[in-house]
């Protein structure tokens, strides 16, 4: 028995494209890291629809073509990674998948009551799906998740800063802002910690650096709940 074969399967799909068993990395091909990425973020798919959607500019009867193929070199010497009910394709069990674990502890973290014990570190630190991949489907999940995880970082922040941690929410705050720079509730979460922290000045120094990128980039201002959070003299500028 090889190694590979004594671990179960990895897909991550935050960052670069992998697939390990273990210490073990396999490479399976382009059309096959599809259509694992495909059923990694999606679940499962009819063939008619994974084929459709990963081979959309050629003929059906090709793309078809191009998904045995696939299926073909992911059945080759070990344990299935793709099952087929019927007419439909899902990512075996055993394959566990780094963006669907990120998803959960989003979900986990917006949803939970009462909240987990400890932040889950791949919401701070997990990279973006699949990036310099440009396909449709792709663009939709990556913003989906993007979303997901900005909300679940708002969330945490506060939740964090609540029970008085205030590096951790301050971190899960920044990693918000480094993810979206415009979205003002990362912002507000940020100034809460220092304002918590009675770290008055640095309140006052992002404050006012978020004005200045929100004039620059949208020409607007910063909305007034914001504004009432600090002392009147960070409104001053000369």
């Amino acid at each position: 028995m090889s190694t590979a074969d004594t671990f179960a399967p990895r897909l991550c799909l935050l960052g670069r494209f992998t697939l390990t068993y273990g210490p073990t990395t396999l490479d399976v091909g382009t059309a096959a890291q599809r259509l694992l990425a495909y059923l990694g973020m999606r679940h499962h798919g009819t063939r008619t629809v994974v084929a459709g959607t990963l081979w959309p500019d050629v003929p059906e009867e090709r793309a078809h073509g191009s998904l045995r193929t696939a299926l073909w070199r992911l059945h080759r010497g070990r344990e299935p990674l793709v099952c087929s009910e019927g007419d439909t394709l899902a990512l075996a069990e055993s394959v566990t998948v780094d963006a669907r674990t990120l998803m959960n502890s989003a979900l986990h973290v917006v949803g939970t009551s009462p909240p987990a014990p400890a932040p889950p570190r791949d919401l701070l630190f997990a990279g973006d799906l699949l990036p310099g991949w440009d396909e449709d489907w792709v663009l939709f999940e990556r913003e989906r998740l993007r979303q997901l995880r900005l909300h679940a970082l708002d969330s945490l922040a506060h939740r964090l800063l609540a029970e008085g941690h205030h590096a951790l929410a301050l971190e899960a705050a920044l990693e918000s802002v480094r993810i979206e720079p415009l979205r003002e509730s990362a912002h507000r979460a940020v100034v809460a910690v220092h304002l918590a922290e009675h770290n008055v000045l640095e309140a006052i120094r992002h404050y006012r650096a978020f004005k200045d990128l929100l004039r620059i980039e949208l020409g607007i201002a910063p909305s007034l709940g914001f504004t009432s959070m600090l002392p009147a003299c960070a409104l001053i500028r000369d």
